[in-house]
């Protein structure tokens, strides 16, 4: 049976609690932007999941997707799988890629064959220390930051399709000259600093220097309080940041997800939404706890007609299609297959 999933709580009005969708949404009225983040499956069974899931969420024809990329290349061939098989939908994406350890020429080998299969849109991240070494050891390799992998993927670009032949349609063999393909190269922000920062000016001085480089949009991390976004963006732009700045959400469906979200990226515990979580006691509650939450944190940081959500998905299409319903983003022509008992 396919339905759509109640988010907070059985036999609530959904519609009574949450704002018009886009399809019923006034002409004219601006309509926020959402992405997905997903990452490359690693057996079979996650392929056959994974496949299912993104059937979903491209039929909400989002901004972009975007597909991470392993530490030091290790998920290279299964991340190009899948934003090959993006390619063929009408939904673009976006190609995760980290530095960590690269030589020049193998960066420069690397971003070619990204860019030979047709991408155009990359997010440039400096990367963590390999497995066994440790911030402040010689592991960097020939590109030391983030900043730099956005100059190199510039640069290949630029030397590989400055211009490009186009059929002229009605004379065959004729073509014409067309200017190289524009990239769109995302960077990482962190709202509340990134962990190897000693200050806030620290953090804006780094997103400036992204943007030097030519980054033209930034994508946050996860946080869990809007006023931390909304308070960065206004430091940011003082600053002179002028490129987009995304809200990076994560739907948080148990205590156990929030403990290692808060491990991997040495984020302050919430401990609201921590009590929250542990004061209800099945899995489905805590799952309408953390959907209410992230569909909070959405509306509030949706502010103006320009702005939207990067939404990470952990390849599971459920819960951050119940938060875009939440918001009001979610096309009517979608629905949220689950089980007949659930």
């Amino acid at each position: 049976m396919c339905q759509r999933r109640r988010v907070c709580g059985a036999g609530s009005d959904r519609r009574a609690r949450h704002p018009p969708r886009r399809d019923h949404l006034p002409e004219g009225a601006p309509v926020a932007r959402f992405s997905f983040e997903l990452y490359p499956p690693r057996s079979e069974a996650a392929e056959r999941a994974l496949h299912e899931s993104l059937g979903l969420l491209v039929a909400t024809r989002p901004e972009f997707i975007s597909v991470t990329y392993g530490a030091s290349g290790s998920t290279r061939d299964l991340s190009l799988g899948v934003l090959r098989h993006l390619l063929t939908t009408p939904v673009p994406p976006m190609a995760h890629l980290t530095c960590v350890g690269w030589t020049y020429d193998e960066a420069s080998r690397i971003i070619r064959e990204f860019l030979d299969a047709g991408l155009t849109s990359f997010l440039a991240l400096r990367g963590d220390p390999p497995q066994g070494f440790v911030e402040g050891e010689d592991f960097l390799g020939d590109l030391k930051s983030a900043g730099e992998l956005v100059q190199l993927i510039h640069r290949v670009q630029a030397e590989k399709a400055q211009f490009h032949e186009e059929a002229i349609p009605g004379l065959p063999g004729a073509v014409r000259l067309r200017s190289g393909r524009k990239v769109t190269i995302a960077v990482a922000a962190f709202p509340n600093g990134h962990p190897r920062s000693r200050s806030v000016e620290q953090d804006l001085d780094t997103l400036l220097a992204k943007e030097a480089a030519g980054a033209n949009l930034a994508i946050t991390q996860l946080f869990f309080e809007a006023d931390d976004y909304l308070r960065f963006v206004e430091q940011a732009r003082r600053a002179g940041v002028t490129m987009r700045i995304l809200p990076g959400i994560m739907p948080i469906l148990s205590p156990q997800r929030l403990h290692r979200m808060v491990e991997l990226t040495q984020e302050r515990m919430p401990t609201a939404l921590l009590r929250r979580l542990e004061s209800v006691g099945s899995p489905e509650a805590q799952y309408d706890v953390g959907i209410q939450h992230a569909i909070e944190l959405s509306r509030a940081v949706l502010t103006g007609p320009d702005d939207g959500i990067h939404l990470y998905t952990f390849n599971k299409h459920e819960a951050v299609l119940d938060v875009l319903d939440g918001v009001g983003l979610l096309p009517d022509t979608v629905t949220t297959p689950i089980k007949e008992n659930a």
